[in-house]
């Protein structure tokens, strides 16, 4: 085995999964983070492989997420691309392995870590408008901006302890957020208030 990135390997061996096996070994873990749909795809990452069980292991270890600093949205984005199990870009599609899309979403939690407290008071105005959950962030599947709101608003009550959270469109609705609750339960929360336009003045 040669410590090689896989800048290094040509193109052409770059469907192997024999080529990916040997780059897992090492691979940093933003690198591996970015290539689970392709080593998915090749076949190297399946149902009790090898492979996948080395995934699931980094992904779950705390103090590689810290060392890597890789942000909860990030984490995120990956989760939310891997498991629609087709690219954003190109005409490349896999079968997510349901192990790993659980892995990704562990982590997205364990990821809270690598958000620094400020120690300063963070007032959050979520907007509740329609627009919110129509369109897409960075062209991310299933990432809009709802979800987003729901997911920053989620890492802001579990890291900064003096926070105040509120939901708004035109007028102001009562919204909480507890750390223990899941990204899934907030976004249904904030899709479940009255929503109409959107005045970015109210909260202010």
């Amino acid at each position: 085995q040669v410590n090689l990135p896989r800048e290094c390997i040509p193109t052409q061996f770059l469907d192997e999964a024999v080529v990916w096996d040997a780059l897992l070994e090492k691979m940093p873990l933003t690198a591996m983070i970015r290539n689970l749909a392709t080593m998915t795809r090749v076949g190297l990452l399946a149902p009790m492989s090898s492979g996948t069980a080395r995934v699931i292991e980094v992904l779950g270890n705390m103090d590689l997420l810290k060392k890597a600093r890789i942000h909860p949205i990030a984490v995120l984005s990956a989760l939310l691309t891997y498991q629609s199990g087709k690219g954003v870009r190109g005409q490349h599609t896999w079968t997510p392995v349901t192990q790993i899309v659980d892995a990704l979403d562990r982590s997205f939690y364990l990821s809270f870590g690598n958000v620094e407290k400020t120690g300063n008071r963070w007032y959050l105005g979520c907007d509740v408008s329609g627009s919110m959950w129509g369109t897409s962030v960075a062209g991310v599947p299933g990432l809009n901006a709802g979800i987003g709101a729901a997911a920053m608003a989620l890492v802001t009550a579990a890291v900064e302890p003096l926070h105040h959270l509120a939901a708004f469109d035109t007028v102001m609705h009562p919204f909480t957020v507890s750390p223990r609750q899941r990204l899934d339960d907030v976004a249904r929360m904030l899709r479940a208030l009255p929503w109409g336009g959107a005045n970015c003045a109210v909260p202010m």
